[in-house]
Parts: C-alpha cells; structure tokens; sequence
C-alpha cells in the first residue's frame, strides 16, 4: 500500500501490528510507544521529513484513550501531577515544532538528536533499575515488599484469578495541590513535589517532544520515577494524559507551520492516513498495556523499557558517526 503524503510502502497490517506490540508493552510505564515508532517510521519505512514528526503525534491521539480509560477507571490518576505536567509542556512543544522543521530538516542531524534524548532516558531508567540511586533504591525495595506481599495474600486466599496485582485499595488519594507543593498518598504512602520544579522540567520537556514527535510522556516518565520518586503506578497514567493533549495541540501547531513560510518546501504536514494505521493498533496496546500493569512488579516494567531505550539508542548515535 502507498501512503502519498509520507511516500511510503509498506503492508497495511504491519503498522498497526507494530504499534500494538509497541504500545502494549510501554504502556505499562506511562509510555505511548511513540518514542519507539519513530525509530521505526525513519529506519524501516525510512520516513525522515519533518513530516513524519506529526504524524507519530496522530498516533498518540489515537493510541492514548484506551490506557487512559484503564487508569482512569482504576483510580491510578494523580490529576494535579497531569494538570501541573500539561501547563509546563504545551509552551514547549510549540518552540519545539518549530526547532523541528527550521534547524533539524536533515535526517541524520535528526538521528543524532534523537539518540541523544534516548541515550539520556535509557541512563536515567538504568541508574533506578541498577541502584544507583540509594532514596530510589530503597523506595523500590518498599514498594517491592508491598507488591510480594499482595502477592503471597492471593494465593493464600486461593483467588479464582490471576495470584498478583495490586489490591482495590491502592488508588491515588490527593492530600495537598498548591503553587509550592503538590502531596498525594497511595497505597500507604505519601509523596510529595516542587510544583513549580516538575512545570519548569515539563517546559524543557516539550520542547524536546515538539521536535522529536513524542508528546512528552517517555522523558516525563523516567524523570518523575527516577528523579522525583514517584511510584510508577501513580506516573503512568498521568504521563499519558499529558502526552495526549500535548500530541493534539502539536499536530493543530504542525498544521499552521506548514500554511507559513517557515516550512518553505518541507514537508511538514502529517500523513493522517499511515497515523491513524498506527494509532489503531496503538489504541488497543495502550488498553492491555495499562491493564496488565497492575500485575507486573515496577521493575520488570522499567527494565524492559531501559533495554529497548538504549538499544535504539547506541545505534542512532553510531549511524551518525559512521555514515
């Protein structure tokens, strides 16, 4: 099947087959896949114009509703931490855009740009992962605890369902949301944050996003589990709410850019027919990824995530030197 505004070839069921095994996977984190699609999109489908960029955005559109509905309906969404992400993000991602199409039209300048950021999530995962961190290490032994603990009361009570998970009861609780500080409490615990700190770092984010094509989630993510201490059960969900609305206002900004003299003879807009292709099947990924959360220890999740993230990674940075 030809896509004309992309100019790619490719088989009909294989977008949206990647992306379901992309999404279904990430989701899990917080992640909508994109950050991984891309890669695909530039180095299989070798579709390198700033174009391309958008159209991973339509993906998440698309993708995000079905985990979204998941965490929702579960009680796993800390809205001040989304709400506090999305004000910092949307900014950016608009400067970001622009960066996208003025400075970076060259695919292999893009690479580089695209390994960098990678290279920088994948670090920050694997020093979490490895315990480096001595407060993360020890908020995950806590956390693991908790979890082998749910674990061992559903086999004892002889459940008629999977023996793992979290318990009904482990659902975020807001305690306290103003300009200096924003505290929730889940399953237990309390954790706290610099309002103004995750609005500044969400403003940097989009930025990146708006150029790479991401919408936020996958640097958000990392960055609020590793850095700030956040259980992954409580980021998830609100790293996905601000990549959706983030991916919506980054595609309507792509749009406007293309009708003005800074896209010149670029292509900048999005190819909406191979993105929806790819938001289907990442719509029912997101759905089973969030759904199948609940019932993976953090660290399994994170450790997946850490491996894929550098993998792409090292061969980005590496095509850039060698080609």
């Amino acid at each position: 099947m030809h896509f004309p505004v992309s100019g790619v070839d490719v088989l009909p069921f294989i977008p949206p087959l990647v992306a379901f095994l992309v999404s279904s996977i990430t989701a899990s984190a917080g992640v909508s896949g994109a950050f991984l699609l891309l890669p695909f999109q530039v180095s299989v489908l070798h579709y390198t114009s700033p174009s391309v960029s958008p159209t991973n955005l339509i993906y998440n559109i698309i993708a995000i509703p079905g985990g979204l509905y998941r965490y929702i309906k579960e009680g796993r969404m800390a809205w001040p931490l989304t709400w506090a992400v999305v004000i910092g993000t949307l900014p950016g991602v608009f400067f970001g855009a622009w960066i996208r199409i003025t400075y970076l039209p060259d695919p292999k300048s893009f690479k580089l740009f695209v390994g960098v950021v990678l290279l920088y999530l994948g670090y920050r995962l694997l020093s979490e992962v490895a315990g480096w961190n001595k407060k993360m290490k020890e908020q995950n032994k806590i956390m693991q605890k908790k979890f082998s603990e749910q674990v061992a009361k559903l086999k004892e009570e002889n459940y008629n369902r999977m023996a793992a998970g979290l318990p009904p009861e482990a659902v975020v609780k807001n305690k306290s949301v103003s300009l200096k500080k924003i505290e929730y409490e889940f399953w237990g615990d309390t954790y706290s944050f610099s309002t103004m700190a995750i609005i500044t770092l969400a403003l940097a984010v989009g930025l990146i996003g708006g150029i790479y094509g991401i919408g936020g989630g996958a640097i958000i993510s990392p960055f609020c589990v590793a850095v700030l201490g956040l259980p992954i059960y409580t980021v998830a969900g609100a790293a996905l709410a601000e990549t959706f609305i983030t991916s919506i206002a980054g595609v309507i900004y792509y749009h406007i850019l293309a009708t003005t003299a800074i896209a010149s003879n670029a292509a900048v807009a999005p190819d909406w027919m191979l993105g929806a292709l790819f938001g289907v099947g990442g719509l029912l990924g997101t759905y089973v990824g969030a759904r199948i959360q609940k019932f993976l220890p953090d660290r399994i999740i994170k450790g997946i995530l850490c491996v894929l993230i550098l993998f792409l990674a090292f061969n980005y940075i590496i095509q850039f030197f060698i080609k």
